[in-house]
């Protein structure tokens, strides 16, 4: 597995992956509008996207950051490929995204957790040291 900055190349096979990883979920898989253009989301505002890859260039994983606020950076569209979870995937993008938030100068990251569906977020991000910050919310220091 390799971890790169999003490139509009691997686009459609990051689409397929979320959609795929939101079916997996039981949720009704829908496409976010910032995906389809993440160099305009993301990359064009100073802002930060990757996607992780397996040995043959397929998408297994993406998460990325907009800016909260002056010291706050929010983590976003945080998928790894269904059926390739806790295998470190997961950590090791969360690692990426929190290391370049902290050199960009943000004291702390903080992430929505989405409704029910989304339990295994709210089991992964305090092994993270994500602590609660308000409903469905948790925060960091970085």
């Amino acid at each position: 597995m390799k971890i790169i900055q999003y490139e509009d190349r691997y686009r459609d096979d990051m689409i397929f992956m979320v959609l795929e990883a939101k079916n997996a979920l039981g949720r009704v898989p829908r496409l976010n509008e910032d995906l389809l253009d993440v160099q305009r989301y993301y990359l064009s505002r100073g802002e930060m996207f990757w996607l992780a890859l397996n040995e043959d260039n397929r998408v297994i994983g993406c998460i990325g950051y907009n800016k909260y606020d002056q010291n706050t950076a929010k983590l976003h569209r945080f998928y790894i490929k269904w059926n390739l979870k806790r295998q470190g995937i997961g950590t090791e993008l969360l690692k990426t995204a929190e290391e370049q938030m902290k050199k960009a100068g943000y004291r702390y990251s903080i992430v929505h957790l989405g409704g029910k569906e989304y339990f295994e977020s709210k089991q992964f991000y305090p092994k993270h040291g994500y602590i609660e910050c308000g409903p469905d919310c948790m925060r960091k220091e970085l």
